[in-house]
């Protein structure tokens, strides 16, 4: 059945799973090709540290009250105490996260504050319909960044991301989609010859941000020549109706329906990269035992009943990646030994280590799959007790994704962790 503008989401009155058929009319990975991808999920408020992470370090550590639903991979996880980027606390230093850089220190870094995502969307470029995809519900909490500093905003319907996903063009929308990209390659031809004659004049400020501005233009140029090339090709087909059966819509529900989104998209090849978040703002009192807003648990005083709510929240978004990835791990990979898991780094996160004393130090750090020789739970820090740069894990992340740099922003070298 093909899935046009007639055949959408009819609301998300409840869980939606989505079906992994075997003949549908995508564009797969090349006979032979084993693609590596990236999930990474984040909150903005960091974890409550005595029930996040374990007691004991090594492989043979015991699994946290936080992390108790990753129980079954444990043997294929890394849990990382003692890392940040070395901030100061309070809030808004949280959208460090991904790249270790506040925007208002981007000039400083050659790339700014590109987040590590947005690199890896990068080096995957056209390979795929889309080189990344952000989700999350009511809004989002600023952890993807492209190299210009402009923060990517995550789709936060799930309507709206299927719509994105899986909903194809009638020729009628395809016609007028190719007349607006051909229109817009034009003007940024003109722009383009326009701009080598102000250059010839410019002073050598103006011409540093020139060329910024001309990296844009070609950024933007190669996008609209991706979007031509994947306009004429249609997207994964398959019928979703039957997942609405329930009567009932959680905040569980809709989330599960984000994260078998991306388990589909990222088999059948639509994009390697992904980001899911939960916001501040979202209400999560259809969680058992949670009475008040995510914000207002943080600020628990230490008081049983509200460290108990914190801790379910937390819980909850451990326990949905949990189950996205056992939905990896079901899926053999095509081209290669192991599922799918073994080939998608995940990285579990924030850039505020807990949101109780708004400390961005010690922040809650977990790696899975990935194809990683995985040690347990480790501290990172050095002979001399100092914590280790977040950016240091994500240069070993970037090595394993297959790009061969031995920096990234703030990093003073690499995370040891090898891979089989």
């Amino acid at each position: 059945m093909n899935t046009t503008r007639r055949t959408v989401l009819k609301g998300i009155g409840g869980a939606l799973t989505l079906p992994l058929l075997e003949s549908l009319t995508f564009a797969a990975p090349s006979q032979g090709e084993v693609p590596t991808r990236f999930l990474v999920v984040g909150n903005p408020f960091g974890a409550h540290p005595d029930n996040f992470f374990p007691q004991d370090f090594g492989k043979d550590f015991t699994i946290s009250p936080t992390l108790k639903s990753l129980e079954w991979l444990k043997d294929r996880l890394t849990i990382i105490s003692h890392t940040d980027h070395n901030m100061v606390s309070g809030h808004g230093r949280e959208i460090s996260f991904l790249s270790g850089v506040l925007p208002t220190d981007a000039m400083a870094f050659p790339e700014k504050n590109l987040s590590l995502d947005q690199l890896f969307a990068r080096h995957v470029g056209s390979q795929v319909r889309y080189p990344s995809v952000g989700a999350a519900l009511d809004g989002g909490i600023r952890m993807s960044w492209t190299a210009n500093g402009v923060e990517k905003l995550p789709i936060t319907d799930p309507q709206e991301l299927f719509d994105h996903l899986f909903l194809n063009l009638t020729p009628e929308e395809k016609a007028v989609r190719r007349k607006m990209l051909e229109r817009n390659g034009s003007i940024l031809d003109t722009v383009g010859s326009q701009f080598g004659d102000v250059l010839k004049k410019a002073s050598k400020l103006d011409q540093e941000r020139a060329e910024q501005f001309q990296t844009s233009l070609r950024e933007l140029e190669r996008s609209f020549a991706d979007r031509t090339t994947w306009l004429e090709r249609d997207k994964p087909t398959f019928d979703i109706s039957e997942h609405f059966s329930q009567a009932e819509v959680t905040v569980g529900n809709r989330y599960d329906a984000i994260f078998d989104m991306i388990a589909y998209a990222f088999e059948t090849d639509l994009t390697r990269v992904a980001s899911i978040e939960f916001p501040a703002s979202l209400n999560y009192t259809d969680i058992d035992g949670v009475n008040r807003s995510y914000h207002g648990c943080t600020h628990n005083g230490r008081m049983e009943d509200l460290v108990s709510e914190l801790v379910a929240i937390e819980s909850f978004q451990v326990a949905r990646l949990s189950r996205c990835l056992k939905k990896l791990d079901s899926i053999k990979e095509p081209n290669a030994d192991g599922s799918m898991l073994d080939h998608t780094i995940v990285l579990f996160g924030s850039g505020m280590g807990y949101g109780g004393t708004h400390s961005n130090r010690d922040l809650p750090i977990m790696v899975a799959g990935g194809g990683f020789k995985h040690r347990g739970h480790v501290d990172a820090r050095d002979n001399s007790g100092k914590n280790m740069p977040l950016c240091n894990l994500y240069v070993t992340l970037m090595q394993r994704f297959g790009i061969e740099r031995d920096r990234f922003n703030t990093s003073t070298g690499a995370f040891e962790l090898d891979h089989v």
